[in-house]
């Protein structure tokens, strides 16, 4: 990566709607460079003749350029700073406990016995990594839910609870992803997380009005619902429901998160490892995250802003 990815990584506009702004002052500029050629309508109102004549005595002045051009700068800039071009704070990253992640993986038959139980612990582990320095917790469920790992900053302990994940970590059969869900909100709720990604891994089987109704609670504190999903092992065990991936789709929809295949994390990966000041952002939080420059764009409209105000000899 080099380093003006870097420098864009952290830079963000804090208010783009007044983007549509610029193009205006801009159209407006061109129009008004237009009319002061050299005496804007005057040329067209006063007889040729006539207008040769005063030119000759000296009382014609012409369009003043100058000054259009002035007022064009000092609106562009002005327009700019409303935008809210922002760099992220230094100390943005002393904030990364108030952002945590919590992955939620199902353990029913279907999935600790259809056959890729090992991708899905790998792929939580690559959540894992994605959050960087953030806290991560991990919640398990089936028949009912547990939480394996509290959040945590130990990769390595993350680790070793993920890789010992199998058909007997949850006793109690059945699905019942809303459990897990509950549970992960519960987990955020009590670490006053501000921002907060739950990551669900699963098959879709059991997503109901309960599942669809913790992910509107999650999406109402500002947090977001991802989901990787799951589809059929070779092992899948005689009787089991099928996959169904338009339930974790519609779960992930009303969770306000993305959605994303098993075998192609990318989109859940790259929404979890984005910065903490964008979290915090997006959480409405900026004024913690990001330092606004367009209080200095405004003082700088006012150079070409005194050239209105400078008298003709």
């Amino acid at each position: 990566m080099s380093l003006l990815d870097t420098f864009l990584g952290t830079c963000a506009i804090l208010r783009p709607w007044w983007l549509v702004a610029i193009p205006l002052v801009a159209a407006l500029a061109l129009r008004a460079a237009w009319r002061s050629a050299p005496l804007g309508d005057w040329t067209r109102a006063v007889d040729p003749g006539l207008m040769a004549l005063l030119a000759r005595r000296g009382a014609v002045l012409g369009g003043r350029r100058q000054a259009n051009l002035a007022a064009a700068i000092a609106a562009g800039l002005v327009a700019l700073a409303l935008t809210g071009p922002a760099v992220e704070r230094p100390d943005a990253a002393t904030f990364r406990n108030l952002d945590a992640t919590v992955v939620v993986v199902d353990l029913s038959r279907s999935i600790a016995e259809g056959g890729h139980l090992k991708d899905v612990r790998q792929v939580a582990q690559g959540v894992a990594e994605a959050a960087g320095t953030r806290s991560v917790a991990v919640v398990v469920y089936a028949g009912d839910s547990y939480l394996a790992a509290p959040p945590t900053t130990d990769r390595d302990a993350l680790a070793s609870t993920l890789f010992a994940l199998d058909g007997d970590t949850v006793p109690d059969r059945g699905t019942h992803p809303e459990r897990g869900l509950a549970l992960a909100r519960r987990t955020l709720e009590e670490a006053g997380v501000i921002a907060g990604d739950v990551v669900l891994v699963t098959d879709g089987d059991g997503i109901g009005d309960a599942a669809l109704r913790e992910a509107t609670a999650i999406r109402a504190k500002g947090w977001h619902l991802h989901g990787l999903f799951v589809p059929a092992g070779p092992g899948l065990p005689a009787g089991s429901p099928k996959p169904d991936r338009g339930a974790l789709e519609r779960l992930t929809d009303a969770g306000a998160g993305r959605f994303a295949l098993l075998d192609s994390p990318a989109p859940v990966l790259d929404a979890v490892g984005a910065s903490t000041a964008q979290h915090l952002a997006a959480g409405g939080y900026t004024v913690l995250a990001f330092a606004d420059l367009g209080r200095w764009l405004v003082l700088l409209a006012l150079l070409p802003a005194l050239v209105l105000f400078r008298r003709s000899a």
